[in-house]
């Protein structure tokens, strides 16, 4: 586990357009929502689901987990991460340096990406710090749901996009991802606490607007994104379909 500044937050909701009660759907006799708390446990000491909702309460705490309830309000996961990082500090007693939001989705998020994503906060100039992977399949380029990321040699992300970035002016379309090492971005933060609150109040930019990318939000106001690479796979799920497809492949071993 890592060390005892580092507060893991799971903000759930139990409505989903797609997959409406996601967070308690039953995988190998678990709900889901225990199954992200657990890997996230086997890294952080500290580990909450935060959400607006009294069933996925209940269950967290039938599994014996920790849960703290937020406003139903909030217009983001990193709105409810806030609020859940007050009320814990205030619960526990205790001042948390950085925060990690977890998706409640990735019932089989590898540890070693929270391990990765954590270690950015070993540095005290780490702001917000987030992980990529590379790019392996064409078609994700043009993905507008699998969101592109670009970088400078500090590994600071310079722009998240839906669209591919950059654009091959020079190569056929179909040719860009074996011309140009493009990156996915893995949909996992960490915050600084001080700058998790100060971002909360920030309003919602034109790149956020035009994108639906929160991320270009901090980006516009001036704050810096560390990038990691991982070629750790990200396992998300969306849809029924999408948990089927994931237990027909032999999850959960």
């Amino acid at each position: 586990m890592l060390k005892d500044n580092i507060l893991g937050l799971i903000p759930s909701r139990y409505g989903s357009t797609r997959f409406p009660g996601k967070p308690l759907a039953d995988i190998g006799d678990k709900p889901m929502i225990q199954r992200v708390y657990e890997q996230a446990s086997k890294v952080l000491s500290h580990v909450y689901v935060a959400t607006d909702d009294e069933r996925i309460e209940k269950a967290v705490k039938q599994f014996g987990g920790k849960v703290i309830m937020t406003s139903p309000s909030h217009q983001s996961g990193t709105d409810r991460c806030t609020e859940a990082l007050n009320k814990v500090e205030k619960a526990e007693n205790k001042s948390f340096d950085v925060v990690i939001n977890i998706q409640g989705d990735e019932p089989f998020i590898d540890p070693n990406l929270l391990e990765t994503l954590a270690g950015c906060f070993l540095s005290s100039m780490t702001e917000i710090a987030t992980l990529v992977k590379p790019l392996t399949r064409n078609e994700d380029l043009f993905d507008p749901n699998k969101p592109k990321v670009i970088f400078n040699p500090k590994y600071e992300a310079i722009y998240f996009s839906r669209s591919p970035i950059p654009y091959l002016r020079q190569f056929p379309q179909q040719e860009w991802a074996f011309q140009y090492k493009y990156y996915l971005h893995i949909g996992l933060y960490g915050y600084r606490s001080d700058i998790l609150r100060e971002i909360t109040n920030l309003k919602p930019s034109s790149l956020e607007l035009a994108e639906s990318l929160e991320q270009l939000r901090w980006i516009e106001n001036g704050y810096t994104i560390s990038v990691r690479i991982t070629d750790h796979e990200s396992i998300a799920i969306d849809t029924p379909e999408d948990l089927e497809r994931i237990l027909s492949m032999g999850f959960p071993d």
